[in-house]
Formats: C-alpha cells, structure tokens, sequence
C-alpha cells in the first residue's frame, strides 16, 4: 500500500506488545542506513502501511526526538510502541529493536581477536578506512542542514577550535555550551516548528521522575565511578548518551574520549569496531555493545556489554518520556530553536575533529589506505551505495592490500 494515509488523530488505536515486538524486530534485521534511513523504514511501515498514526503527528513525533540529545531513531520507535501498547510496548519496541545489531556486534568482539593472517588482518584494516568515509560523510551532510549560514559555519569552526586547546569529554561538553550560548545570541530563533500534535499517555508527574533520574545520574555517577570499575564504565557510557546531539556518529569523539584515553579500549579495536557497526542493521548506538564486551575482562564480556548498552540508551529515554507531556508549548518558543541551532552547529565541529583524530589519524597510514578511503567516499556520496555494501567493499579492499604488500 502506497500513498498518504489519511490522518486517524492524535491517539493510535490500542495494540499488544507481541504486536509492536514483531514488527520492530523486522525493523531491527531489515533497517540499514542509519539513523535518517531508519526514520523512513518506520514511516513506511507504520504510517504509510499500518496507520498506526498519522504524517502530522508522526512529523512532530520525529521533530522532538531530533531536538533531544541520543538516538534519534531509537527514540522514535520507543515512542511509537508506548502510543501503540503502553509501557510494555515501549520496552518491546526498544528490545526487538537493538538487539539484532547488539548480538551481531558482540559475537564480532568475541571473535575479532582471533582473526590473524594478512587476510583477516587485512580486514580489520579495512573497517578502520571505511570509516574514514563514512564520518567524512556524516560531517559534509550534517554541516549542509544545520550550518547554512555564516553564523552557524563560524559556530563550527569556534568548536573545533575549543577542542584544539581542550581535548576530552570536557572540551566537548565546553563546545557544545558554547554553541548553544552563541546560537542564542545569533540565531534568533530561526525556523519554524513542525506542525501536528502527539499525545503520549505519560502523567507529568513521571514525566517530572524522568528527569529528576536523569539529571541524579548524569551528576551523580561521576561521584560513584571511583567505587568499581562497573559504576565507572557506567557513568562513562551514560555521560556519552546524555550529550550525543545530532545523530549517531556524534558518538565516536564522546566514546572515544571515555574508553580510548582512558585506556580500556585500544585505539585500532575501537576503529575496527566502529567499522563493523555500519555493516550491521538497527542503531548505531549498538556500537557500545561491542566496546562493553571489549572492555577490561574484570567486567566480564557479556556483562560489559549489558552495561554499556543500558547505560547509553538510558539517558535519551529518560528525557524522551520527561519532555513528552511539555513538548507542545517549548517547541513553539524561539529561544528553545536558537539554542538547538548553536549546539548543534558545534555538534558539526565536534564531528569534524573527530573525523582527523582518531579516524583519519589511525586508519590512514600511507597512500594506498587513502585510495581505499576515498574510493568509499565516493560510493556513499555519488553512487550513493548502501553502507553495509561499502563496508564489505572496504573489508575485501583491506585484505587484498594486505596480501600485496
């Protein structure tokens, strides 16, 4: 069925959680493409197809999660199963979701250290130029939408800049404050909301809990991660979720500066890592499973795991289900879109430094790696190839360098 389905309301018809557990888990082993294509499998599937909603309210839906810090498309989808079945559809949604990517990604932790040979090692190398391509990608894509003008492009600039002279976690949160600052003052609440309304069966008062959690955790873990090496990996990963604005891939400079410098993961396992991650379905944000199994073997590799991916999604959940009762009035507010405008620019930047170190830096070591770099560019940006196809393409073109050499 194609076609503009008519508009059935703000509130969807009731379901069960079997139903909205079948069909996100064959979201969750057919969506490839990121966090913007899986926007579009959803609509198709659920707007167009099903009519659990209409485009209206499916707009707004998708308007608000794009405004929130973490995983958009994930956000989405636990929205869509909480106004389908409740609380038990939200968890459905989320599950059958993640853990198709999860499960591919954490039987690749377990298996990765064992690969050798110039073939296999070969590989590896190729899910480290591979992405090279696909955050160069991300960077040109995202400073086209939310740095169109001079304002924005200087915000950009401005937060590479804060990054130069403050690596780490702390430079980012200071470039994304100073984004927001700037947008505020240059901005002027550029844009428009999106129309539609969605109505969400959350009280205020739980709302009102959501967020208190979120802010005790995001201000309270870092005065319990001296006490384990688990509350430290939690606090880690969840500090990561919690500021993770404009998409997926903004995640590879916060991890990187959680689990890289700290030391628990080595620089070329977290790139071949990162790698693998676009070769498989669902959300990006899967990619902490695979750092979680990775880890120290004190936290134990399928328990690592758990507790990086918990502690990732949690933050964009809790204030997805804590701003879902007051969207309506804040998004109207000009204010509101001139901070997002800032800190999303500096999000632009953020991603761009990240794209020369530690992508490019680690991944690109002499000419030939280039070439195979700049051949995926090109085929994700001309020949506008699916990214599972790049990544196999960049796998094969590793190993065969490897066996040249």
């Amino acid at each position: 069925m194609t076609g503009k389905p008519p508009e059935p309301g703000n509130r969807t018809a009731e379901g069960s959680a079997g139903e909205v557990l079948a069909v996100f888990l064959r979201l969750g082993l057919t969506s490839f493409g990121g966090p913007i294509a899986h926007l579009g499998y959803f609509r198709e599937e659920l707007v167009v197809r099903r009519r659990w909603l209409g485009d209206a309210a499916y707009a707004d839906l998708v308007a608000l999660c794009q405004f929130l810090p973490g995983p958009a498309s994930s956000q989405v989808g636990l929205a869509l199963g909480l106004m389908r079945a409740g609380w038990l559809g939200a968890l459905a949604a989320f599950l059958a979701f993640t853990l198709p990517s999860a499960l591919i990604l954490l039987v690749f932790a377990l298996t990765a250290a064992a690969i050798s040979g110039p073939v296999g090692t070969g590989a590896l190398a190729g899910l480290k130029i591979v992405a090279v391509a696909i955050v160069a990608q991300a960077v040109w894509g995202m400073a086209r939408s939310l740095c169109p003008d001079r304002e924005r492009a200087a915000i950009a600039v401005g937060a590479v800049a804060v990054l130069a002279f403050l690596p780490g976690a702390a430079g980012m949160v200071t470039a994304i404050l100073f984004g927001a600052l700037a947008g505020l003052a240059l901005g002027r609440g550029t844009g428009t909301a999106v129309g539609g309304h969605v109505a969400m069966p959350v009280p205020r008062l739980v709302a009102v809990g959501a967020l208190g959690v979120f802010f005790a955790l995001l201000f309270g873990l870092p005065m319990l991660a001296g006490w384990s090496h688990g509350l430290a990996v939690i606090d880690g990963f969840y500090r990561a979720g919690a500021l993770v604005f404009g998409g997926g891939h903004v995640m590879l400079p916060l991890l990187e500066a959680e689990v890289v410098r700290t030391g628990w993961v080595t620089p070329d396992a977290f790139i071949a890592g990162y790698g693998a991650a676009q070769a498989v379905p669902g959300p990006l944000f899967t990619f902490a499973a695979y750092l979680g199994a990775v880890l120290d073997p004190s936290v134990g590799t399928v328990a690592g795991a758990a507790l990086a991916l918990t502690a990732i999604f949690l933050p964009g959940f809790l204030l997805l289900i804590g701003v879902l009762p007051f969207w309506d009035r804040f998004r109207t507010l000009a204010p509101a879109r001139s901070l997002m405008q800032g800190a999303n620019a500096a999000v632009v930047g953020i991603l761009g430094a990240a794209l020369y170190s530690p992508v490019f830096t680690s991944a690109v070591g002499d000419m030939r790696d280039f070439t195979l770099a700049a051949v995926c560019f090109v085929a994700l940006t001309a020949w506008k190839a699916p990214p599972w196809a790049v990544v196999i393409l960049a796998a094969a073109g590793g190993a065969g360098l490897s066996v040249i050499a």
